[in-house]
C-alpha cells in the first residue's frame, strides 16, 4: 500500500471512529462559520433592502462600494482586525485577539457584501414592481421592507448560505486573528494548511472530505430550498 492510499484510508478511519480532535474541528467551524453567516444576514439583508427601496445622495456610489467589497482580500481583513484588536490597537482591551470570537468577525466582515449584494438585486426587481401599489396602499417604508423581505424570501436564503460557503471555506483572515491554537481556534481550513505543511495528510483528508461534504451539501441544500420557496 503506498503512502496516498494508507493516507486516504486512515482518513476515511479518522471520520468513522468520529476521532476526538477531527469532530472537535469540525464542530467549532461549524459554529464560528453558522454565527458569521446569521450575523452577515441580519446585517447585510437590511442594508440591501433599504439600498433597493431609498433614494438618497451618494446612493450609486454605496452600491459600487458594496459591490466592490466582495472582492476584499481576507488576508487584509485580518491584518486589519489584528491591528485593532492587538493588545496596543484601540480594541486590545476587548481581549479578542486569537479567539474563536475574533474567527467569527473576520468571517462576518467577509460574508456581509455578499448576502447585501444578492438581496439587493432582485428586492430592487420586485420594488420597481409594486412600488406604486405600495404607496397607493399608504405602507409605512418598514412595513414595505417587511413585505418586500417576504416576496423576496428566496434571496435571503441563497444569500444565507452563500455567506456559509464564504465563511465556511475562509482561511487567510481567520488564522491571523485566531492563530490556529490547536484545541482552541483551528478550524478546518487552518488545520488542513498546518497538517499539510507538516506532511501529516490523513487528518488534512479526512478535513478536506468533511469540507467538501459541507460545500456539496450546501449547495444541494440550497438548490432544493430555494425551489421549493420559489414556487410557493
Amino acid at each position: 500500500m503506498n503512502d496516498f492510499t494508507q493516507s486516504v484510508a486512515t482518513a476515511l478511519s479518522l471520520i468513522a471512529s468520529l476521532d476526538a480532535e477531527l469532530i472537535g474541528i469540525v464542530l467549532l467551524s461549524l459554529r464560528v462559520s453558522l454565527s458569521a453567516s446569521l450575523l452577515a444576514l441580519l446585517i447585510g439583508a437590511p442594508l440591501g433592502v433599504l439600498l433597493a427601496i431609498t433614494r438618497f445622495q451618494g446612493r450609486q456610489a454605496t452600491i459600487v462600494l458594496a459591490n466592490a467589497m466582495l472582492g476584499l482580500p481576507p488576508v487584509v481583513v485580518g491584518l486589519a482586525l489584528y491591528l485593532l484588536l492587538s493588545r496596543s490597537g484601540p480594541l486590545g482591551f476587548a481581549g479578542l485577539l486569537f479567539t474563536p470570537s475574533a474567527m467569527m468577525v473576520a468571517q462576518t466582515i467577509l460574508a456581509t457584501p455578499i448576502v447585501v449584494a444578492l438581496v439587493h438585486r432582485p428586492v430592487s426587481l420586485l420594488w420597481a414592481e409594486y412600488s406604486d401599489l405600495m404607496r397607493t396602499d399608504g405602507l409605512s417604508r418598514l412595513r414595505s421592507m417587511a413585505l418586500l423581505s417576504a416576496l423576496g424570501r428566496a434571496s435571503f436564503l441563497t444569500a444565507f448560505l452563500a455567506a456559509f460557503g464564504r465563511a465556511i471555506a475562509e482561511v487567510g483572515a481567520i488564522i491571523i486573528v485566531g492563530g490556529n491554537i490547536r484545541g482552541y481556534t483551528r478550524t478546518m481550513t487552518t488545520a488542513i494548511a498546518l497538517e499539510t505543511s507538516k506532511g501529516e495528510l490523513p487528518l488534512a483528508l479526512g478535513l478536506g472530505l468533511i469540507l467538501l461534504g459541507l460545500s456539496v451539501t450546501v449547495s444541494t441544500v440550497a438548490f432544493l430550498l430555494v425551489g421549493r420557496v420559489g414556487e410557493k
